[in-house]
């Protein structure tokens, strides 16, 4: 009886300690209502050294104009062509959140101001371009895109056309030079296409144009994925294809698969320019632009990009749902011999420790003038949004997060 007695004492006993064990935990993501707010002591961080990364972010604020549009007249105005097509706005103060394990230990400024994000946009472009790929809409990155864009109508045409205009073409057909017809999604995913021609008013040879004025308009061509070049006009034209692809307007494709499903806000736009509408199944449809180099793009708030950095810091999963297939990430952060540091667009990659001489080569971003940051550090399990810091302070500032780790 004694022993039949202090056996079930024991299962009790054991009992109690099974209950009080902590479950394992899976990651942590946000809600769409709420983000869970720790301190850094709790997560095992040097809150002082969080204090100073965020000290030093907000002594760092960019010195370019808070006045977009007068910031672009300063900058990309300059350029051949370089007047504005798309919506400006002045934005904020200097702005940001840290997120390390999915929860929320650091911002400053104003998080929830919806300002322009300028290039992060093109983050969103190429995702949604994966999500054609993930969806078979796009059956290889490595076809050529020619075949998949038919003639586009540009909308509001007038009536009559005027006897100057008689012979000249009435659609535009983006991809139909014998260049542009050997084009690949990955060539226009990775900025080596050098796609050739005009769009929405603006030649590729106009944006950042070369030095010598002799190579703007007569240049031999690069075969298509041996020469990386960052220019908008080409991120636009796949901007273009993207919506062809997707028989409707890019942000309600990013809204449905993507940004309603990580819990964003309702308060984003991704805009376009204004002469840049089409006719697509007898409805007038904007192709949105890839960022805000001649106005517009993306205007979003810190919060949801965070949650987009989160996102692709989990490698396209979100919960229990993945929203973007592991293996459009990894080709992502795949960098080319034309550029390392490089992936898909806007996906910056810190090979070698180039980009970011003091984070983890594993580390990449989400890169916008301003300058706007995603920093996504798998590492870590950090995700760090800084927006309106100067260029040269973000090592310095990276640098500083990261010092509140422990020493390993």
């Amino acid at each position: 009886m004694l022993r039949l007695l202090s056996a079930l004492f024991c299962l009790s006993l054991g009992s109690v300690f099974a209950q009080k064990k902590k479950p394992s935990e899976g990651p942590y993501f946000p809600t769409a209502q709420l983000w869970e707010q720790r301190t850094p002591q709790e997560l095992g961080l040097d809150a002082a050294r969080i204090q100073e990364a965020v000290a030093f972010a907000k002594a760092n604020e960019s010195k370019n104009p808070r006045s977009m549009e007068q910031s672009h007249y300063q900058s990309f105005g300059k350029e051949p062509y370089g007047f504005a097509i798309g919506p400006f706005a002045e934005r904020g103060e200097p702005t940001g959140l840290i997120i390390y394990k999915g929860y929320l230990i650091g911002n400053w400024g104003e998080p929830l101001r919806c300002d322009m994000t300028h290039s992060v946009t093109k983050s969103f472009l190429s995702t949604v371009v994966g999500l054609a790929v993930d969806q078979g809409l796009i059956r290889s990155v490595h076809d050529t895109v020619a075949p998949y864009v038919p003639p586009i109508e540009v909308y509001g045409q007038p009536l009559l056309r005027p006897a100057d205009e008689l012979g000249q073409p009435e659609l535009l057909r983006p991809f139909d030079t014998p260049h542009n017809r050997t084009i690949t999604w990955d060539h226009l995913l990775r900025q080596t296409s050098d796609w050739e021609g005009t769009l929405w008013g603006k030649p590729e040879w106009a944006d950042r144009p070369a030095a010598q004025a002799s190579e703007w308009l007569n240049r031999k061509r690069h075969t298509p994925g041996s020469v990386y070049e960052y220019n908008d006009v080409r991120v636009n034209a796949l901007a273009l294809a993207a919506t062809s692809v997707w028989r409707k307007p890019l942000p309600q494709v990013l809204k449905t698969e993507i940004m309603d499903p990580i819990g964003a806000s309702n308060t984003w736009r991704w805009t376009g320019y204004r002469n840049a509408w089409i006719v697509l199944d007898g409805q007038p449809v904007q192709s949105v632009s890839g960022g805000g180099h001649w106005g517009g793009g993306m205007f979003i708030n810190a919060y949801d990009m965070a949650r987009f950095g989160l996102l692709t810091l989990h490698k396209g999963r979100w919960k229990d749902r993945q929203l973007l297939s592991e293996n459009w990430v990894s080709q992502a952060r795949t960098p080319t011999t034309a550029q390392p540091t490089y992936g898909y667009m806007n996906w910056f990659l810190n090979t070698a420790g180039k980009y970011l001489p003091s984070a983890p080569v594993s580390a990449f971003t989400h890169v916008g003038n301003g300058t706007n940051i995603i920093y996504v550090d798998p590492e870590h399990e950090l995700v760090v949004v800084a927006r309106w810091i100067d260029q040269k302070a973000l090592d310095g500032f990276i640098k500083k997060v990261l010092e509140s780790f422990p020493k390993k």
